[in-house]
């Protein structure tokens, strides 16, 4: 049986280019021109305006708005006429006709007696841009300009527009994006709300609708709101448009919870457990290849401890409130794009937090003390001038979180960051476009990830829509935290008390004694403690190396290091299983059986069971 060829090829063709387009460009517009695509295939009725076209699946007024745009541009290019915008009688006819290819060719399977009355049509709203969008900067800078000024060459405009607008002008917000916020002067020029003129230094200028526009954000900013877009009710002011606009103030940015439950790690005997991550490198050998940090020697590894008995007295060093300030430390690894480094940097300067940048041995970015004497800490025991808060960040991108999760990186990242003593720990995850597919394929996995870090660990996940959101949101947190800071003493532990055994049940100690007070250690001793390849334990070796194996998470590598202390105790529980087919049985239930105990997440599936036989039990 031979295709039926499609009735409007030429409307079809554009769709299909515009799909074609939407794939290479990895875009969510993806879904929405495919089903456009199929419906349009599929009809049997020719459509003279694209206007019609609403009444098939898939075409929304944008859509038909853009075919009728593409199409006008294709009748003037060939001395076309533009066929005329169709009327409802029009469109109820079309109704039939598709009604009647539906029902098998049954013109009369509706009865023309009962035809719906024609819908009132609806008065459009007048237009008012989306708040702190870049249409809304675009026409708040040109009105800041003046009624009488005769417009803004391109990087003025923008340069006067960037403050009133949460995405950049100049730089894509994100690596798998097309466009900045400068793209909505196209928007702004086809509403013809900006017209430019010059040759060949353009210059823009608001016209009479735009400065209808201003004005309606004027008056919302007049009654304390902000546009969230799209429209506002009345028809604005028509006084002369003669003060500058102002811009409204920015809202406050959702608050970051403080995370009340205990992050130091405990297992049911109450034993702090410490467990090192992996290196980036995970996968290409148990343990990474070792780096210096030129803080690894700052604090000892001490002896083991069996009780709280052992824990060190000492009195804290206090820093004096209004003898620091709070400043945000930045990873020089987190960057928007290699050819784009300082992106986040610059940005954040913009908006009044000045980052300091260094590689940092845990975490994205985090927050210190700096004290404004030099050599203060020095002199009371501490090295350094600063001294590590309670907050620490973690970002990830939402292809970087699945590799992770694929990989097993992900649950080596939490535990470090619960190692590292800090109690409130934020990850920020970035939503950036994803394959569609691929999306829907993990999408349940993000999910119980993002849950896991919530109910399991206790951290705060804030998800952002591109890394502008991220910035955003760092310097809300840093303007909260020197409020919350800055105008109070701080407790600091001197270095030479610490040790990598005692630090976290000293912390867990401090907590439970005295839970009004906060008690800090200065950067140095932070980066030594946080450092991936210094004093490492047996038995932190010994769960990274449980950790490989796939289906181990933390929780169920510590259940094991608990039955077999070492990985020579725990070779040796294999061999002694015996030889043969017997032997291979015993080795493969091992685990499973001696640990069949454990309910939950500790609960060692007989699976993982035979996979650690494999691993740990064959010669």
């Amino acid at each position: 049986m031979s295709q039926t060829p499609c009735a409007n090829p030429l409307l079809l063709s554009w769709v299909k280019e515009w799909w074609d387009t939407a794939r290479e460009r990895n875009s969510k517009g993806v879904t929405t021109y495919k089903h456009a695509y199929d419906s349009l295939k599929a009809c049997p009725i020719a459509f003279e305006h694209p206007a019609s076209l609403q009444q098939l699946k898939g075409f929304g007024p944008k859509l038909c708005e853009r075919l009728t745009e593409k199409l006008r541009a294709h009748c003037e290019e060939n001395g076309l006429p533009m066929p005329p915008y169709p009327g409802a009688k029009k469109r109820n006819a079309i109704a039939r006709q598709l009604n009647a290819a539906h029902n098998g060719g049954d013109d009369d399977a509706e009865d023309d007696g009962d035809a719906r009355p024609a819908k009132k049509a609806r008065k459009a709203k007048p237009y008012v841009p989306a708040y702190r969008s870049g249409a809304y900067a675009l026409v708040l800078a040109l009105a800041n300009a003046g009624e009488g000024n005769t417009g803004l060459p391109k990087a003025e405009l923008i340069a006067a527009a960037q403050p009133h607008c949460d995405a950049s002008f100049t730089a894509l917000s994100d690596p798998t994006k097309f466009y900045t916020a400068w793209n909505s002067m196209k928007t702004l020029l086809t509403k013809e709300l900006v017209y430019e003129r010059g040759r060949p230094l353009k210059r823009y200028a608001l016209t009479d609708e735009g400065w209808e526009v201003a004005r309606r954000i004027w008056e919302i900013a007049d009654r304390g709101g902000a546009s969230t877009g799209g429209a506002a009710s009345g028809s604005g002011n028509t006084a002369p448009f003669s003060r500058p606009v102002a811009l409204p103030p920015a809202p406050a940015p959702a608050p970051a919870r403080r995370v009340t439950s205990q992050s130091l790690f405990v297992d049911d005997d109450d034993d702090v457990v410490q467990v090192e991550d992996f290196d980036d490198n995970y996968g290409e050998g148990i343990i990474p290849e070792t780096q210096k940090s030129e803080y690894s020697d700052v604090v000892g590894e001490g002896d083991a401890m069996s009780n709280n008995t052992s824990l060190p007295s000492f009195t804290p060093i206090t820093l004096a409130p209004g003898s620091f300030t709070v400043e945000l430390l930045l990873d020089n690894r987190e960057m928007r794009a290699k050819t784009d480094r300082d992106y986040m940097r610059e940005e954040l300067a913009k908006r009044g937090v000045k980052p300091i940048v260094r590689p940092l041995e845990l975490g994205d970015a985090m927050w210190v003390a700096r004290c404004k004497q030099p050599g203060w800490l020095a002199s009371h025991g501490a090295e350094g001038e600063e001294v590590v808060l309670d907050w620490i960040v973690e970002r990830k991108r939402l292809d970087d979180l699945v590799g992770s999760i694929k990989d097993g990186r992900f649950h080596e990242q939490k535990f470090r960051l619960r190692r590292s003593g800090i109690r409130n720990v934020v990850y920020i995850v970035e939503e950036v476009s994803m394959d569609a597919t691929m999306l829907q394929r993990h999408d349940e996995a993000i999910q119980s990830a993002v849950a896991s870090m919530q109910v399991v660990n206790g951290y705060f996940v804030k998800r952002t829509a591109k890394m502008d959101d991220t910035i955003r949101y760092l310097a809300s947190m840093t303007q909260m935290l020197r409020t919350l800071y800055e105008g109070k003493a701080l407790n600091v532990i001197p270095t030479r008390v610490l040790t990598t055994t005692n630090y976290l049940p000293l912390l867990k100690h401090l907590r439970e004694t005295h839970p009004a007070a906060s008690h800090h250690v200065s950067y140095p001793a932070f980066a030594s403690l946080a450092s991936k390849s210094s004093n490492m334990a047996l038995r932190d070796l010994f769960l990274k190396m449980l950790m490989c194996t796939r289906g181990v998470t933390g929780e169920k590598a510590i259940e094991i290091q608990k039955m077999w202390k070492t990985p020579h105790e725990f070779v040796k529980a294999f061999e002694a299983c015996g030889p043969g087919e017997e032997g291979k049985k015993r080795r493969a239930e091992l685990v499973s059986n001696r640990l069949n105990h454990l309910v939950g997440r500790k609960k060692i599936p007989k699976a993982v069971s035979k996979a650690l036989a494999e691993v740990w039990g064959e010669a």
